[in-house]
């Protein structure tokens, strides 16, 4: 054999032997899911409910006090007994037609939205809550009310009287807690065309 051939032969029996073995099997045996292919792909995680910004409060979020109602004075102020002491409480939010403004007329749909309100306050416990100011110009306590009901489910009723087309949405800064809620049940009510949005 010439020693061309065999140094040829040489280089091929080398590089046979150089050559890497075949690739692992890379995926897992069938027996042996992966972490990601363990589950359907129609099965979704649990998670929770995303909250919105319109989303509506179903119980007080900030400081809270109990409170005795003395009686109902318009749509969007009441006496209560605060502490042992009777106070003026006004509505944070919003605004319901005047009834009881001194030199003011009685203005329309006023004497439906008192009685609203008045509704509204029965039949359960009165609770108040605050949100950045103490008081008013007027020196009136300025509250979110709540009633909690024997159930123990909560009537928001600022928000109510809006969503119901009572009153209208007006709010002052820094007290905005419920701002967006707000506009949202007034857009509501408005396509709806109830109370003071009927045609």
């Amino acid at each position: 054999m010439r020693p061309v051939s065999i140094a040829t032969l040489c280089l091929l029996v080398v590089g046979c032997a150089a050559t890497p073995a075949p690739p692992a099997q890379t995926r897992p045996p069938p027996s042996a899911p992966s972490a990601v292919t363990s589950l359907p792909p129609t099965i979704a995680l649990p998670s929770a409910p995303a909250a919105t910004e319109h989303s509506r409060p179903a119980r007080p979020t900030g400081p809270v006090e109990n409170a005795t109602l003395v009686r109902v004075v318009d749509g969007d102020t009441i006496r209560a007994v605060v502490g042992g002491v009777e106070q003026r409480i006004r509505y944070i939010g919003m605004d319901t037609p005047e009834s009881v403004a001194p030199g003011t007329p009685v203005e329309p749909y006023s004497l439906e939205a008192a009685e609203e309100n008045r509704r509204l306050l029965m039949g359960g416990e009165l609770i108040l809550e605050r949100d950045v100011s103490e008081v008013d110009g007027f020196g009136r306590l300025l509250r979110y009310v709540w009633i909690r009901h024997p159930s123990g489910e909560y009537t928001f009723v600022n928000l109510e009287l809006v969503l119901r087309g009572y009153a209208q949405v007006a709010t002052h800064p820094p007290d905005v807690r419920y701002v967006d809620v707000y506009l949202a049940a007034q857009r509501e009510a408005r396509e709806a065309g109830r109370g003071l949005w009927a045609p």
